[in-house]
């Protein structure tokens, strides 16, 4: 519990992809929406050459109507000792005036008429910019919480498919993070940052091939400090990078260990370890924040340091801008006026601003990519237990089962199992007993593929296993496992889930031949009552019953038990044992039994040891062979004849009672 997961982390930093692939990859989920991306696009490559225009405008106002009006007015009172033309003031076609006619000889009503037009003009561009970017806003939201819930949808039905080995590599805290917090930093980011990037980018391309288009030699001087923004870009981001992918990976660790210790509340409490999982939590989150700063530093340094740039290129076009004034010229010729130096220095603006502000989108984008990795980390996880492309479906089956030196293991080199012969006829119960880590439970995985063999076989009325669909396989077998689990609805509907079109008559049937509707119907709503998380409120032994009940209904041809009595005390064993027997004709059945009464009521019993099956038999011949059983019998399961001589005294002194 909140431990590191060191391992985990190491395969997922080695599967982590390029920012390129990953970037692409989620690009791809976008297909589906490409005619809102095309208007987004034609939305930012819109309002992108609005923001371009605003600074040549501006500097159209002051070469176009201020200075030639400024000159002809202070030449009309200072005479001839007033220069009308210069460095500072040049002709029309020099001023590239192409918006509107150059002043030469107007008025002051036509100046203000002519300057007029120009802010209302601007002023339109800058609204027609603030309407766009709007809807760009709503369209990207729009569009990413689609992609939000195709990630998802992808994702549960993924989880839905991985093998049994998957979860136990892997805690359910972590995988929830991935599945929620994780697709929304990455929603997050698509919908919001990438596109204003995207249409700053755009902006500083096209604001590049401006200045280059109006003057090379001006345009190279004010992009002098750009090499150093695009080295402090590429060293940063791939640091913040690296530091939100570990954020990423803490968060699901954090989750992990929370999810942990609120399900097992009841032990943590029960075992008084409050004060050392707080502690744990404590490190771990402490370890996250860490993280999480770590990446924050390289983000948050990002930006001043390309602030700093933006005002040494401002002050470079300022002063080298004013020396080109007094020369009338650039180093190449190129005439520059007041207004061309104004609109440059606009641009300079215009250009430090989208580069600031990727800067710190890119930590929303790094984060995402982070995420991202982690997804398609889970997306691209082997699915162990496949169906096989020429799968047919298992036919209707009697039930005769048979392992043929059968071998198993979990880790790679460690055999679990070790040629396992075994065969079950129609309607046989087999009950499988052994110490812990025998290997009784995995032979039980075996016959769904909750796990394939590593060697061997398993057939079914001679049909392997592997050989047919895991839904016409798994839908013919009822299973009941030690540790139950309800969900959190109905009691109808808990019965009921394996067999969702069954009526309610039937539901309560085979709640009936569980021995279970006693007790539903003492509950406050009946078979209407709503369980709480994992069927809280109910009694083990309760629960128990619910599961055995949630298999009659399905009618299964195999059955599979694994404890299933294991949780209830011997007087509810008795009720339920008649229920089980009932349940059990006609059907062949697989037990690991810690209950003698079922070993006792089994046609065959096999004895496991360290992957081997040492002993098989009867419950008599076993114990006259007096080995491995015998022993097993006299420590394990004589107790419970004592138990059971306890209660039928006890039973027997209550009849004499009444």
């Amino acid at each position: 519990m909140f431990q590191h997961q060191e391992r985990a982390l190491g395969q997922e930093t080695r599967k982590a992809a390029s920012v390129g692939a990953t970037l692409k990859r989620l690009g791809n989920y976008f297909r589906r929406y490409a005619i809102i991306l095309l208007l987004v696009a034609v939305m930012v490559i819109a309002g992108t050459y609005m923001q371009v225009l605003i600074p040549d405008l501006t500097g159209q106002a002051v070469d176009c109507y201020l200075t030639p009006f400024t000159a002809q007015t202070m030449g009309s009172q200072f005479g001839d000792d007033f220069p009308t033309s210069g460095p500072a003031i040049t002709s029309g076609a020099d001023r590239n005036c192409w918006y509107t006619t150059p002043v030469t000889d107007a008025s002051a009503a036509e100046t203000i008429a002519g300057l007029g037009g120009l802010i209302l003009l601007i002023t339109g561009l800058y609204v027609g910019s603030a309407i766009l970017s709007g809807l760009q806003f709503y369209l990207m939201r729009w569009a990413g919480f689609h992609v939000l819930r195709d990630l998802r949808a992808e994702v549960f039905h993924r989880v839905q498919r991985l093998s049994m080995g998957y979860f136990t590599r892997h805690e359910a805290g972590d995988v929830m993070s991935r599945f929620t917090n994780d697709t929304d930093t990455v929603q997050q980011a698509i919908a919001f940052a990438l596109v204003n990037v995207i249409q700053g980018g755009l902006l500083i391309v096209w604001i590049v091939f401006t200045m280059f288009r109006k003057s090379v030699a001006f345009s190279l001087i004010s992009l002098v400090t750009l090499p150093l923004m695009f080295i402090a870009t590429r060293w940063f981001s791939a640091q913040a990078r690296k530091a939100f992918r570990r954020a990423r990976q803490e968060i699901g660790t954090v989750n992990a260990g929370l999810q942990e210790s609120i399900s097992g509340v009841r032990e943590v409490q029960a075992f008084s370890r409050e004060t050392e999982n707080i502690e744990q939590f404590r490190a771990s989150n402490a370890a996250n924040r860490d993280a999480n700063i770590k990446a924050q530093a390289y983000t948050s340094a990002l930006a001043p340091t390309l602030e700093a740039f933006s005002y040494v290129s401002l002050a470079i076009v300022a002063s080298v801008g004013g020396l080109f004034i007094l020369r009338g010229q650039d180093m190449l010729g190129t005439t520059l006026s007041l207004g061309l130096i104004i609109t440059f220095i606009a641009y300079s603006q215009q250009f430090n601003r989208p580069v600031q502000q990727i800067s710190v989108l890119w930590t929303n984008i790094q984060s995402a990519i982070a995420g991202a990795e982690r997804i398609f980390g889970l997306l691209d996880e082997e699915i162990e237990i496949m169906d096989k492309p020429d799968a047919v479906d298992l036919p209707p089956i009697e039930g005769w089962v048979r392992f043929d030196h059968v071998y198993a293991e979990y880790n790679p080199g460690e055999p679990v199992l070790k040629g396992i012969e075994l065969e079950a006829n129609l309607g046989e119960m087999v009950a499988i007993v052994g110490p812990t880590g025998a290997g009784k439970t995995t032979i039980i995985n075996l016959l769904p593929r909750f796990w394939d063999v590593t060697d061997g076989r398993v057939t079914i009325d001679g049909h392997d296993v592997r050989d047919v669909t895991q839904q016409s396989l798994r839908s013919q077998m009822g299973i009941v496992l030690q540790d139950t689990f309800l969900f959190s609805d109905s009691v109808m509907n808990n019965i009921r889930y394996g067999r969702p079109d069954a009526t309610d008559e039937e539901v309560i049937a085979a709640a009936k031949l569980a021995r279970a509707d006693e007790f539903i119907n003492r509950l406050e709503n009946g078979y209407e009552t709503v369980l709480g998380e994992r069927g809280s409120g109910l009694s083990q032994g309760q629960r128990q019953l619910l599961a055995i009940a949630r298999v009659a209904l399905t009618d299964p041809r195999i059955l599979i038990l694994d404890e299933a009595t294991s949780s209830v005390d011997t007087r509810t064993e008795r009720q339920i044992q008649a229920a089980l027997d009932k349940l059990l004709e006609g059907r062949t059945s697989f037990v690991i039994a810690h209950r003698l009464s079922t070993i006792r009521n089994a046609d065959k019993v096999l004895v496991l040891d360290q992957g081997e099956i040492i002993e098989r038999g009867t419950h008599k011949s076993l114990l006259a062979q007096k080995g491995f059983y015998y022993d097993l019998y006299m420590s394990q399961f004589r107790r419970q004849v004592d138990e059971e001589t306890a209660d039928a005294d006890t039973d027997a002194f209550l009849v004499m009672g009444d």
